[in-house]
């Protein structure tokens, strides 16, 4: 339907739509900056932590540019900030997609809050502490002896960012699978029947999410995943049931 087609009233609620929308978005932002800023002054015991796995593998790191360890702090400081702010984040996105929810499945948002820090917590300690030696012990092994490993900080600090925050929001997909299942768009019943499809999925965004085209990275990210798929199939089955109870009750 075209934009001069609509009625007024429903051109004013996709404009209400829109502004709730943005609302959403400057929420989030001001509160990953104000994080950012605030965790900015403690970027060097942010430093230390993120180069922790590798430092215990006997390398260092290097700084080969003038303004090079100003913007790795930077970095580091909006990463901290975003992962801070994640509450605020995910508090300003439920607050977008309230309305399009039952009055009494309203009641859900303040059990998935928690869940979905929880899970997203999870899913980035998992990868710095489970996975993210084994990765880097791998690079550094394939090195051989023949090669002095030489790591530049701003790579090292980009490619931890870009390994741990994917894991961070792939754990949330129980979250996602609960709140689609609840406004009846997937159902459990479709979930199991493309397991396999879904496998090949999973693979596919494990190659594209993960930082290095090392198989063992790739599948560091794919077997967990698969695995919060099979629970997500038992979380979207709770959740049709759930659905229909409520409307029941009403």
């Amino acid at each position: 339907m075209a934009l001069r087609d609509m009625t007024d009233e429903q051109k004013q609620t996709i404009i209400e739509h829109l502004e709730e929308l943005r609302k959403s978005l400057v929420i989030s932002v001001i509160a990953i900056v104000i994080a950012a800023i605030g965790s900015f002054y403690f970027s060097e015991e942010i430093l230390s932590i993120i180069i922790s796995p590798l430092t215990s593998l006997n390398e260092n790191l290097i700084v080969t540019g003038v303004t090079e360890a100003f913007f790795v702090k930077l970095k580091l400081a909006f990463l901290a900030g975003f992962i801070i702010a994640f509450p605020v984040v995910v508090w300003a996105i439920w607050r977008f997609f309230k309305p399009a929810l039952y009055p009494h499945e309203r009641k859900y948002i303040y059990t998935l809050f928690p869940i979905s820090i929880i899970l997203f917590t999870v899913g980035v300690l998992f990868a710095y502490f489970g996975i993210l030696r084994l990765v880097l012990n791998f690079f550094i092994y394939i090195a051989g002896e023949n090669l002095e490993t030489m790591f530049k900080v701003d790579q090292y600090v980009s490619f931890v960012m870009a390994f741990t925050i994917p894991f961070g929001l792939v754990f949330e997909l129980p979250v996602v699978v609960f709140f689609l299942s609840k406004l009846g768009i997937i159902n459990y019943e479709m979930l199991s029947k493309n397991r396999k499809y879904a496998l090949l999925i999973i693979v596919i965004l494990a190659a594209a999410l993960t930082p290095g085209p090392d198989p063992v990275s790739q599948m560091s990210m794919a077997i967990p995943v698969y695995l919060l798929y099979e629970v997500s199939i038992w979380v979207s089955k709770f959740a049709r049931s759930g659905r229909h109870r409520g409307k029941n009750d009403s």
